[in-house]
């Protein structure tokens, strides 16, 4: 007798039968699992690389539109300074945002370093566990 989904009806196997086939069904689902595992560690990789692949267009894109911003701005500039002058102070501010944001990174990195590793922390206990005892 077969079931509408093609399964045969187990009803009337024994029960040393059915607990027979425990390994075998157990060897499948975990063989499912890790085809299903696998299919969407592809999909997401997939999907994964072409978000990188926007990503990596979105920053070039960006990459060129600064000098024309700089541009811009100098172009602004020039209709109350010399060109030389506009362009020199465009340059001289975008020193300062950088000499900024690199401030900011510096400080970013001091406080990685001053925070303690989880190992370091594990360590301590276990060190402050055996002087008790």
């Amino acid at each position: 007798m077969s079931s509408p989904r093609g399964f045969r009806d187990r009803a009337d196997d024994s029960l040393l039968t059915l607990l027979g086939d425990v390994p075998e069904l157990v060897r499948n689902l975990v063989t499912a699992e890790i085809e299903a595992a696998k299919k969407w560690a592809a999909r997401t990789a997939k999907e994964g690389g072409w978000g990188a692949l926007w990503m990596f267009a979105a920053l070039f894109v960006l990459f060129w539109s600064v000098p024309v911003l700089g541009t811009f701005v100098i172009a602004g500039l020039s209709s109350w300074w010399p060109v030389w002058l506009s362009a020199l102070v465009v340059f001289f501010a975008m020193l300062i945002v950088t000499a900024i944001l690199a401030l900011l990174g510096i400080l970013r990195f001091r406080r990685i370093g001053a925070s303690q590793n989880p190992v370091q922390s594990i360590a301590q206990d276990v060190k402050e566990v055996r002087d008790e005892f």
